[in-house]
């Protein structure tokens, strides 16, 4: 008698809804392999295998541009997932979006104020000789100029303040750390990844990293954070495009 051929067992089943799983995998390859297969595509458009290269895109270089800001927000879309998942929701680290006028306002208010200092911190430690010339801009001499500008900057905002002040903190406080510990680390991380500057990048990204954890903290509430971030970015980035030759070393 012939045997029949084994069959395959089964998928395990998920106790998550479809539309959860379908998030976590796109949520996953954003953070893996995606990102590489979209930039492969885009280098084969602009160099086909053979024959005469015939541009598809206004230009690639805002393609890639605008590539990498997509990819890089792919941490804060697995924060929101997993907060999602939990059942606590982006409200519980302070992205609620009960009180837009007070989030607004109270950025704009964050962003003068961090803006101003950190300026000042930042010239200082150039004329000091401890802190790198930074070039706050995109390639400069394109139409995206501004425009991608004005995304990255609110790619940063959303990815470190999300990260590094909503969430680090939060999680850091449910694991039963203290206010001024949580801070700290968040604080210490923000200053490490800025070291690429020079001390000048490090000592002001600390004092903000310590200043946004305490106002994250007080009020529970992570746009104004982000409205800060944000307009600052822009801010320092058209204060380049129009008055680079005034500034010390350029």
């Amino acid at each position: 008698m012939q045997e029949r051929a084994p069959q395959p067992p089964a998928p395990v089943r998920s106790i998550l809804p479809r539309h959860v799983l379908r998030e976590e995998i796109w949520v996953v390859l954003s953070l893996s392999l995606l990102s590489s297969a979209v930039f492969a595509v885009i280098d084969l458009l602009r160099a086909p295998l053979h024959g005469v290269a015939v541009s598809t895109f206004p230009s690639f270089e805002f393609a890639d541009q605008l590539t990498q800001i997509v990819f890089a927000l792919a941490p804060v879309w697995l924060v929101v997932h997993l907060l999602r998942r939990t059942g606590e929701g982006p409200g519980a680290i302070g992205f609620a979006l009960d009180r837009p006028r007070f989030d607004a306002a109270t950025g704009v208010g964050l962003a003068a104020l961090v803006g101003g200092v950190g300026l000042g911190i930042y010239l200082a430690f150039v004329a000091l000789g401890v802190n790198r010339i930074v070039y706050p801009i995109p390639p400069t001499g394109h139409w995206w100029t501004v425009p991608i500008l004005v995304l990255g900057a609110a790619q940063f905002a959303l990815l470190e303040e999300t990260v590094v002040a909503a969430y680090l903190i939060t999680r850091l406080r449910q694991l039963g750390w203290r206010p001024t510990v949580a801070v700290g680390a968040s604080a210490l991380l923000r200053a490490a990844y800025h070291l690429y500057q020079g001390w000048g990048g490090f000592a002001g990204n600390l004092l903000l990293g310590v200043f946004f954890g305490v106002i994250f903290l007080r009020w529970r509430r992570a746009w104004p954070l982000v409205v800060a971030h944000f307009l600052v970015d822009v801010g320092a980035g058209v204060g380049y495009l129009l008055f680079k030759s005034h500034l010390p070393g350029l």
